[in-house]
């Protein structure tokens, strides 16, 4: 799970609440701030507007990858830095076609794409831009993905707004009891407040974090690719290792080749 995400959600609200509950001269007072018809108001125009926006198939996909925020997937470049030093090893020491046994244990459909276009003798060059073009087309569906987010954060003010002009016209349509008139003006700034809390705690940290996984996703998939088209050009796995160590901060080199993975390639057998 993402520490951080959860975190910053439950202390964001928190935040919310001890404000309110301090400036507020009472608990009656705190209360008004809660009002159904203006989450309603703000959370359905902010998704039906983005809904128009972008195609259903795309909207379902985004609520769906909201997952992500909290648990997201294990991108980790060290550890295929570990699976291409093993597949070079094992390319070395039993030649290319060899790696078409290892096929069948992988979970990761990219790498296998790639090591399949490899076995089957490819042209490089070709597997290179296959391979690039496919992690081209991912960046993009990423992209319209975190695009959703950042539409709900975009039209949840809005609805906001027009929340309040709306308390506003039926407010001023009566002007009967002046002593009202502030606690209705108070109430019609509510939806306005909702319109703030979704673009600052769902809308614009949600996209944000999805591009943040996509960008880890792109170094992973970009070390792969260069990966296995060393190995393909028939370098040495010791080699191939150091070259693909650049793509990581120096406190994360360590972990190549660490007891368990299938890295520290072999010698010049």
């Amino acid at each position: 799970m993402d520490l951080a995400s959860i975190l910053g959600i439950i202390l964001g609200f928190v935040a919310l609440v001890v404000t309110t509950l301090m400036g507020a001269p009472d608990l009656a007072a705190a209360a008004t701030l809660i009002s159904v018809q203006s989450v309603i108001l703000v959370l359905g125009g902010a998704v039906f507007s983005s809904m128009i926006s972008f195609p259903l198939s795309l909207f379902i996909t985004a609520m769906k990858a909201q997952k992500f925020v909290f648990k997201p997937p294990n991108l980790d470049p060290a550890e295929a830095i570990n699976k291409i030093v093993g597949l070079a090893n094992t390319a070395r020491k039993e030649g290319v076609l060899a790696l078409e046994d290892s096929v069948a244990a992988m979970d990761d459909e990219f790498l296998k794409k790639g090591v399949m276009l490899i076995v089957d003798g490819t042209d490089p060059d070709l597997v290179k831009a296959i391979m690039e073009t496919e992690l081209m087309y991912i960046e993009e569906r990423h992209g319209a993905i975190a695009g959703v987010f950042e539409s709900i954060a975009t039209y949840a003010p809005s609805w906001g707004m027009k929340g309040t002009l709306i308390s506003l016209i039926l407010m001023l349509n009566d002007l009967s009891d002046m002593d009202a008139l502030g606690p209705n003006m108070a109430v019609a700034m509510i939806t306005t407040f909702y319109g703030a809390i979704v673009a600052s705690l769902w809308g614009n940290p949600f996209s944000t974090k999805l591009k943040g996984i996509s960008k880890d996703e792109v170094v992973l998939k970009t070390v792969l690719i260069e990966g296995m088209l060393s190995i393909q050009a028939g370098e040495n796995p010791r080699i191939i290792e150091e070259k693909l160590k650049s793509f990581l901060a120096p406190a994360a080199r360590s972990t190549v080749g660490a007891p368990g993975g299938e890295g520290g390639g072999g010698g010049d057998e």
